[in-house]
């Protein structure tokens, strides 16, 4: 942060040669300094806190993380009219990008995190994990290299030899990790045994964020409203034109709380029945020949799923959040999958976190990894993850990957 700062705010300050060490500073030089002052530091919030999820450990939010809070400082600037010099703030964005990328690259390419792994119990899993560096270690009594923690199973019987150990690397200032929050902030997963465990410390979710987001994602819909009526002008015409059949499918499908909702979508398929009963009908598989040539594209870039703000509307779905299932699929989930139904502790969402990082899925060994991916994204749910889930689902809309 003090390099930043330095690099990207006393440098172009310097550059533009107004900085006066005895005397006024012009109030342009001086809202410009300020303005990127403020930016920088919420760049480096944003960095800190997107970059800490599992999965996002590359460069390719940067852009985005950086470039947000200088966009933002500049509609402050133009609303409330502040003379500012644009060189130094131009300057400023163009030092942060570059340093903030700098910053991300050593993090991925040279640094690597060193933990060492006591054997018993499922400690042996966590060795097919990359992007970190393991040292198995073989006995209590053996030299314990320079790492940074130690990773155990803490629920499996280890030896007194290894709870000593534990113990005083703990007592030396080594931190000592269960296996499972290791696999959980690596995996971006979270997997269930035994709800009496209480795994989540709470088995329901932050109440206040999901009121508050609630609210946020009403008002959101309803400024996205007029650009959804926009779609519907332009896609409306060429979903009758192009195959028969009503312009909107609607579907039960189980949302909040386990209560049956109808979910809107456009409709991207000859067969308008699909997942009203039947499990075979409900399930979009590979080259699936139902789907109809306009229905493809909507289908790539997930403009089929827009129609679904009316659900937000009327408090049924999130903006992000589980994906809804079908009635038929939901059951036999239920019927296949422990705990599958804790997911409806949420809002289900149009998009969520296991659709950013494993795209559609219908088999139940695929569905039981989502369900880990739901956990996960119902564990930490939060502002920060919400907003990550944002940008990865602008990036898989861009680049049309993931959809059946």
């Amino acid at each position: 942060m003090p390099i930043a700062l330095l690099l990207c705010v006393v440098v172009p300050v310097l550059l533009r040669g107004q900085y006066q060490i005895f005397g006024r500073m012009p109030d342009t030089v001086f809202f410009a300094a300020t303005g990127a002052s403020i930016a920088v530091i919420a760049a480096f919030i944003l960095v800190r806190r997107l970059y800490s999820f599992p999965g996002i450990q590359t460069g390719a939010y940067t852009l985005v993380t950086v470039s947000l809070p200088y966009a933002a400082l500049a509609v402050t600037f133009l609303i409330f009219r502040f003379d500012y010099s644009r060189f130094i703030l131009i300057a400023s964005y163009v030092f942060a990008l570059g340093w903030f990328t700098v910053i991300q690259w050593i993090n991925e390419r040279v640094v690597r995190p060193h933990l060492a792994v006591v054997p018993g119990g499922n400690a042996d899993d966590v060795l097919a994990i990359d992007r970190v560096r393991w040292t198995a270690l073989p006995a209590p009594d053996s030299p314990l290299p320079h790492v940074g923690g130690i990773v155990a199973d803490l629920r499996s019987d280890l030896s007194d030899e290894w709870e000593k150990f534990l113990a005083d690397t703990t007592l030396r200032g080594v931190p000592v990790y269960h296996t499972k929050q290791v696999m959980e902030s690596l995996t971006g997963r979270v997997q269930i045994e035994h709800l009496s465990e209480n795994t989540f410390g709470s088995l329901l979710p932050n109440l206040i964020y999901i009121q508050a987001k609630q609210v946020v994602d009403w008002v959101a819909a309803l400024i996205l409203l007029p650009f959804f009526g926009l779609v519907l002008a332009v896609v409306g015409p060429m979903i009758r034109l192009t195959s028969d059949g009503p312009v909107f499918f609607r579907q039960p499908r189980v949302g909040y709380r386990g209560e049956e909702i109808i979910v809107y979508k456009f409709r991207t398929m000859t067969d308008n029945k699909s997942g009203h009963g039947d499990r075979e009908a409900a399930q979009t598989k590979d080259d699936d020949g139902r789907i109809t040539s306009v229905g493809k594209v909507l289908r790539k870039y997930r403009i089929d799923e827009l129609p679904q703000i009316i659900n937000i509307l009327k408090g049924e779905m999130s903006w992000i959040g589980p994906r809804p299932e079908a009635v038929p699929l939901s059951v036999w989930y239920e019927e296949e999958l422990p705990f599958y139904r804790y997911r409806h502790v949420v809002r289900p969402g149009i998009s969520g976190w296991a659709q950013v990082n494993q795209g559609h899925v219908v088999a139940s060994d695929d569905v039981l990894e989502k369900l880990y991916y739901d956990f996960f994204y119902i564990k930490y749910l939060s502002f920060w993850l919400d907003c990550l889930i944002v940008l990865r689902t602008i990036e898989t809309m861009i680049r049309g990957v993931g959809s059946k």
